[in-house]
């Protein structure tokens, strides 16, 4: 049975149409996750398929009597604790609350208990709101609240204070709170896994699989959709393809697909070929000799031509931008090491006799739960921060580059071909050329950094440290901003790169392909494992 239904659905934002003629069913127990670049519209979809987003063709159907909850991708705090802002996604119980306790003064009125009659009139309304409460589940509301943010990993402490100074994966916990507390029959899901850890997208999986509705999620994250999903939706240049099964069988049916495109784009381009020889010299032979079968032969190869369903040329590459990571100086073999480091802010330990050693052309992965000190072990690693105590060793001819988590680059009125030249000196023609390859507009090119967003800057900063010629790079979760096809880019850059790459990330995708080792902060301490994510989870203690 479908619960939401889009037919030839088109939307536009004036004159950008973001897609025509688009298809989605929403069947019961659906697990969909949507793909697709930054920008092609996969959070217009969300919005259409909980009604919030008007439509400018097409239809979209819903089952009478549903719910569809939405978590966006980025939960706002405020001065609400997180058990008010979960309570607050139940208007419908707030306003039988609100009701009763507009009973209860009634009650309280002497022109209320002087007069009998009007009293049962009140106790009789008072008496059918009490059963609508319940019926809602009124009576259990704030223990549930409070029962499902605990199940989602927050402390006791953190539920009686404002969600403002909780974190970004707090507050996204929360809005998750918020969602479940509805008891939706269709949860929507844009880019969960913003802010979590490795830890809370494990559990994240766990909640979508235990979930009796229906799910579609957009994603970045190649492991959650392997997980979570049963069915990609792809979304490019304004279609929507479905492919069945998790996003690694979509990665093997599309290459299968576009293999199979290539070799029917190539058969066609040959009877193309052939057709307009054909024509040429029917063409050449009526010049020649004036005869009207040559001419009539001509234009019936055309036909055929015209009449043909053009096969487009498939495009193998999955490239977001021509990403190529080249270090400079060679180096030694040990690039930077770490003795008895310990790390504090004011009274606050961090890191505790942490002992650590990189060696040349190693790709380490720094993983750990949200606050563990992560960044923190990468900056002083990079040389940025010093340790309160312990001693830091790097090479004599090392260079690291840094890309920082929150992708910011100062100043903010600076242009991307300012940052291009300062970078290396080139000539304006050069740094545009440089630019577009990673798939910068002409105008986003002049304009001011501060106006890019969160994607735009990373791969700004990618190009910059091409540029940089650093041999050791230090990358505090890369694959931030940046959708899947540019994520692969990235990992395919790294794995061709000669230097040293360290990388602290929550991407578990990432952290399978790159890394050879893995360094865990947990409790102040650092623990090293040989291998890739998995290794290292099939290893650790239950």
């Amino acid at each position: 049975m479908s619960l939401v239904n889009l037919s030839n659905v088109a939307k536009s934002y004036g004159a950008w149409t973001v897609f025509q003629g688009l298809d989605l069913d929403v069947p019961e127990g659906a697990r969909i996750g949507i793909i697709g670049p930054n920008g092609a519209g996969k959070s217009t979809i969300l919005r259409i398929v909980a009604g919030t987003e008007p439509i400018d063709a097409g239809s979209v159907t819903r089952r009478r009597d549903l719910v569809i909850s939405t978590l966006p991708q980025h939960v706002p705090g405020d001065e609400r604790t997180p058990v008010a802002t979960v309570l607050a996604a139940r208007p419908d119980v707030a306003e039988i609350d609100a009701e009763l306790r507009g009973l209860e003064a009634d009650l309280a009125k002497p022109e209320v208990t002087g007069d009998l009659d009007r009293m049962q009139r009140v106790l009789k309304r008072q008496e059918a709101a009490l059963e609508r409460w319940v019926a809602v589940g009124g009576p259990g509301l704030d223990g549930q609240a409070r029962t499902i943010l605990l199940n989602l990993g927050l402390h006791e402490e953190d539920l009686d204070g404002p969600t403002r100074v909780l974190s970004g994966g707090q507050r996204k916990l929360v809005g998750l709170a918020g969602c479940l507390i509805r008891d939706p029959g269709v949860l929507l899901l844009d880019e969960p896994e913003t802010h979590l850890d490795a830890a809370k997208r494990a559990l994240l999986e766990r909640l979508v699989g235990e979930f009796d509705g229906a799910v579609v999620t957009v994603s970045h994250d190649r492991y959650l959709l392997d997980e979570t999903v049963s069915l990609i939706a792809e979304l490019d240049k304004g279609a929507l393809t479905l492919w069945p099964g998790n996003y690694s069988a979509f990665a093997v049916a599309k290459e299968i697909a576009l293999k199979r495109q290539q070799q029917l784009y190539v058969a066609q381009q040959k009877e193309i070929a052939r057709l307009e020889e054909a024509i040429r010299r029917f063409r050449h032979w009526a010049h020649i000799v004036v005869d009207e079968r040559h001419i009539k032969q001509a234009r019936n190869k055309q036909r055929q031509i015209d009449r043909m369903e053009k096969i487009e040329r498939p495009v193998f590459e999955r490239k977001a931008m021509a990403l190529s990571l080249r270090s400079g100086a060679r180096g030694g073999q040990k690039i930077v090491q770490l003795r008895d480091v310990s790390m504090a802010f004011g009274d606050e330990p961090v890191l505790r006799d942490v002992g650590l050693v990189v060696m040349r052309g190693e790709r380490v992965g720094i993983v750990g739960e949200n606050g563990a000190g992560k960044s923190v072990l990468g900056r002083i690693l990079e040389g940025a921060l010093a340790p309160t105590s312990g001693q830091r060793w790097a090479g004599p001819s090392i260079r690291f580059g840094y890309l920082g988590q929150g992708a910011e680059i100062e100043p903010a009125g600076r242009t991307p071909i300012a940052f291009v030249r300062a970078e290396k000196p080139m000539l304006e023609d050069e740094a545009v050329k440089l630019l577009g390859r990673f798939l910068f507009r002409y105008d986003q090119m002049r304009q001011p950094v501060g106006d890019l967003s969160g994607g735009e800057r990373t791969r700004l900063l990618f190009l910059l440290l091409m540029l940089s010629g650093a041999n050791a790079m230090l990358l505090d979760e890369p694959t931030n901003h940046l959708d899947i096809e540019s994520m692969e880019v990235l990992e395919d850059a790294i794995e061709h790169y000669d230097g040293t790459v360290i990388a602290i990330s929550h991407d578990r995708y990432f952290l399978d392909r790159i890394p050879d080792r893995i360094v865990e902060v947990a409790g102040g301490r650092v623990i090293e494992h040989a291998g890739a994510y998995t290794e290292w989870l099939q290893a650790a203690p239950a």
